[in-house]
């Protein structure tokens, strides 16, 4: 893609009027994925519940374990960056649960075919986490908190760790059986 901004526009210094709006903006994100974590931590569980493998329960149950480890780290961001730890209701994630929850209602119990849609719905979860987290981490490194983007950056890594175990899941063997079914 190419830009049409000029060079001495692109590398033109922040002002600290800038730099008040992007924290603006970057504290904005942390109230949104804060809260996207709470709650994902909740839904985790149900869907641990309501997967058929034990792989898959286990994937859910280590990522609700690991979920509520990211809520602790983004209240280590706010305390780095000088804001109180708040959630604001993210619209986003709202949405993802409520399409994992519409899988489980429109699948059968005990299939492959839901460990299969949980598997899709829980991956929706895990890209929509991996965006936050990179942009989070590379706006923390523009406003210079580098612990803060040190700490996002490990839960970038475990949040692509997660949606690559899912992978595995889907391809060794839960999409094959899902077809036989």
């Amino acid at each position: 893609m190419k830009t049409t901004k000029s060079k001495t526009k692109a590398t033109k210094q922040i002002t600290e009027q800038d730099s008040a709006k992007l924290k603006e903006l970057f504290v904005d994100g942390l109230k949104d994925i804060y809260w996207a974590e709470k709650n994902l931590a909740k839904a985790l569980v149900k869907l641990s519940k309501n997967a058929t493998s034990e792989e898959l329960k286990s994937a859910f149950e280590l990522h609700t374990e690991q979920t509520q480890q990211h809520a602790a780290t983004l209240e280590q961001v706010f305390e780095i960056v000088g804001e109180k730890a708040q959630a604001k209701k993210c619209a986003a994630m709202e949405g993802l649960i409520e399409e994992a929850n519409e899988i489980i209602e429109s699948t059968d119990k005990g299939t492959m075919v839901r460990d299969c849609g949980l598997i899709m719905a829980a991956q929706k979860v895990e890209h929509y986490e991996i965006a936050s987290y990179g942009t989070l981490r590379n706006i923390a490194r523009t406003l210079g908190y580098e612990e803060a983007a040190t700490l996002l950056q490990q839960t970038l890594d475990q949040e692509g760790e997660t949606d690559h175990i899912l992978t595995e899941l889907a391809e060794s063997y839960v999409n094959e059986e899902a077809s036989a079914e």
